[in-house]
């Protein structure tokens, strides 16, 4: 049974730093694309980054381009999310999906499979 384990969430102040880990059990993480999405209560679920099976593409939100970065690490099962310089403005409950294919727009539409989530709150 495929199954995505979010960690790493927490409160920080502006300008801080979050590490978040994606684990991956059930299936063998080099055949999914992964992404990073954000949801803030009343709003849609947004994407944040996506990255392919071997890491051969990635996709930033313009929101994160220059602070987030997104990586892999096929043989532990884990996909990161490293967020520097974070702002108020990036509080949400972060969750990681996956699917076979590795979508163009880093949409939620394009993950099947997702995890629970974790609390990201940015805050001074």
């Amino acid at each position: 049974q495929l199954q995505l384990v979010e960690s790493g969430g927490g409160t920080v102040q502006p300008g801080g730093s979050l590490r978040l880990a994606c684990v991956a059990s059930g299936f063998t993480l080099d055949s999914y694309a992964i992404g990073w999405f954000r949801q803030v209560p009343g709003k849609e679920r947004e994407g944040v980054s996506c990255i392919s099976h071997y890491s051969e593409s990635t996709i930033y939100d313009d929101s994160v381009k220059g602070r987030f970065t997104i990586s892999r690490n096929n043989a532990e099962n884990t996909v990161y999310l490293q967020m520097n310089s974070l702002k108020p403005e990036d509080t949400a409950v972060y969750y990681c999906a996956a699917d076979r294919v590795y979508g163009s727009m880093c949409h939620e539409d394009e993950y099947e499979d997702w995890g629970q989530g974790t609390q990201v709150t940015v805050s001074s």
